[in-house]
């Protein structure tokens, strides 16, 4: 599958994955100070974004997806980062081509199991009659009978694209319903990647846990674990700075 990307800066490569229900757009505040030092590959993964959709998704077309793409691009080593579901992506991944990845940053996401925690988002989500809905107020007052908090339905409302016969979304969203089980998965027991890995967390997150310290270690000997002070999930989105100084100090 070819996916849609943007390219940015110059430099060592630098890949980066968004997560569930989000695109390449929401990493754009961050690559505009890391293009100065690295050339930025900024991927919709399958089935959200400008990628193509498809009713084939899990980890394991992902990772031969980001393979198309780097053989593509003649890369063949690169800086690998993805948050939550990219940072699962990522994860399988290094762990199935770790000749292809130099080193890896996980955001909030652990190797193991999730159990699926998106329902209301998906039942807010699939509430909202396109045809009908004439302004994105209207999606965004439809939206928040489920989900109370603004700065969430305005992440999901950036899925929310046009065409000439009205709003469509620019995720698969009944694919991503029905197989939303896939996102939750945990690497394979045998899973390993031995190249350097930096784990970063929101420090007000419950996505990285200290029981998790032992699957970190299992899968991802030569790791490190750091968290970002007052930040959540959306941690990039929340404390864009600290990002960027974590992601610069572990690449550097």
């Amino acid at each position: 599958m070819t996916l849609n990307f943007k390219k940015l800066g110059s430099g060592k490569p630098l890949v980066i994955l968004h997560g569930l229900f989000g695109s390449l757009d929401n990493w754009f505040s961050i690559a505009r100070e890391l293009e100065k030092h690295y050339t930025l590959y900024l991927v919709d993964q399958r089935n959200h974004g400008d990628s193509p959709h498809t009713d084939e998704w899990n980890y394991q077309v992902m990772v031969e997806d980001l393979k198309e793409m780097l053989d593509e691009e003649a890369l063949e080593k690169v800086y690998l980062m993805g948050h939550s579901m990219g940072g699962k992506t990522a994860m399988f991944f290094a762990s199935a081509y770790p000749e292809r990845v130099e080193k890896l940053i996980v955001a909030d996401i652990a190797p193991r199991y999730y159990p699926i925690h998106h329902q209301t988002i998906l039942e807010g989500l699939n509430s909202i009659d396109l045809k009908a809905t004439k302004s994105r107020k209207e999606a965004d007052d439809q939206l928040a009978e489920y989900i109370q908090e603004l700065g969430v339905r305005q992440f999901l409302l950036k899925s929310l694209g046009r065409n000439s016969e009205g709003f469509v979304w620019k995720i698969n969203l009944p694919v991503i319903t029905k197989n939303i089980e896939e996102v939750g998965k945990a690497l394979p027991e045998e899973a390993k990647y031995e190249g350097p890995t930096l784990f970063l967390g929101g420090s007000n997150s419950n996505y990285i846990k200290q029981t998790d310290l032992p699957d970190l270690e299992k899968h991802f000997s030569n790791y490190e674990l750091e968290f970002v002070a007052n930040a959540g999930h959306w941690l990039h989105a929340e404390r864009p700075e600290a990002v960027i100084e974590e992601v610069r100090r572990f690449l550097e």
